[in-house]
């Protein structure tokens, strides 16, 4: 076998890794919110690739040492995905997926907002829409002056990009060049009342974002060789912070959640769709 074959084949191999990963964590999804009958699952659905190739390989990151020094940080700004947290960290081995199904009931670790001081591994509080990304710049410009080489990685909502804060901190990440801050916006178009472009368009997105500093991608947010190809080019830059724009679709996976459109926002599940759900997710092939 030549150099080059093994490097294909280590290629393959891991974009079926990451592939899988996302499939597990989609699984994972449907038996959280599943458990409760109700809940955010479009938004959580669209960014389960991007989850698995943050966690099946780039952070710097350890289960059995959550509170390593020096980790790197994920803060999910559009906390009402935190099912999708949940089910990424459970699929890492954070804590056990049983716990999945105590989804927002009493006494559980997985409330329906990420909250930092109840579910391990969780690195910020997060919900009110606008605000987890100054924690992430906040978190950024800690690691510059420990010098721990850490990335902190956040992800927006295209609904919350309409918040005034995501720009203020936008403005003060490029101020202090936050080349080890990466942030993602999971562009799916739609948000609780309607289209993004109804309700309050965003656009052009990408010429937005590099007004205010950063250096931008836009990619397609369900192909995981991009989001990890852009990942490590985003590490290679200097002086600037990132944005990459997720072209997602809401509900990805799914075909009845996805054809719900803005429906799919916050949805009810029976206990036969969510079986229906998880036949199709796993019947997708992985190549």
């Amino acid at each position: 076998m030549t150099m080059n074959e093994k490097k294909k084949n280590e290629s393959t191999r891991t974009t079926q890794q990451l592939k899988k990963l996302a499939q597990e964590i989609r699984v994972n999804i449907v038996d959280c919110i599943g458990s409760i009958g109700v809940g955010h699952i479009g938004g959580c659905l669209s960014i389960a690739d991007v989850l698995a190739v943050l966690y099946g390989k780039h952070m710097r990151i350890n289960p059995s040492d959550p509170q390593l020094d020096g980790r790197d940080r994920l803060v999910c700004s559009k906390g009402h995905a935190g099912p999708a947290i949940y089910s990424a960290l459970a699929a890492k081995g954070y804590f056990d997926k049983a716990e999945l199904k105590t989804l927002n009931k009493g006494g559980t670790k997985l409330p329906s907002h990420c909250d930092m001081n109840k579910t391990i591994g969780v690195d910020m509080t997060t919900g009110s829409l606008g605000q987890g990304l100054s924690c992430a710049v906040g978190m950024a410009i800690g690691s510059k002056i420990r010098n721990d080489g850490s990335y902190i990685y956040a992800i927006v909502g295209d609904g919350e990009s309409q918040e005034g804060q995501i720009w203020e901190a936008a403005m003060l990440a490029a101020h202090k060049k936050l080349d080890n801050l990466i942030v993602f916006t999971d562009y799916n178009h739609m948000q609780i009342d309607g289209t993004i472009e109804e309700i309050n368009d965003i656009a052009p997105l990408d010429k937005k974002w590099s007004a205010f500093g950063f250096r931008v991608f836009s990619i397609d947010g369900h192909d995981v060789d991009a989001i990890d190809a852009t990942i490590s080019r985003a590490k290679k830059s200097t002086a600037k912070p990132i944005m990459i724009i997720l072209n997602t679709i809401k509900g990805k996976g799914i075909s009845f959640v996805e054809g719900a459109k803005v429906g799919c926002h916050s949805m009810p599940l029976s206990a036969e769709q969510c079986e229906l759900a998880k036949k199709e997710i796993l019947a997708q092939a992985i190549i």
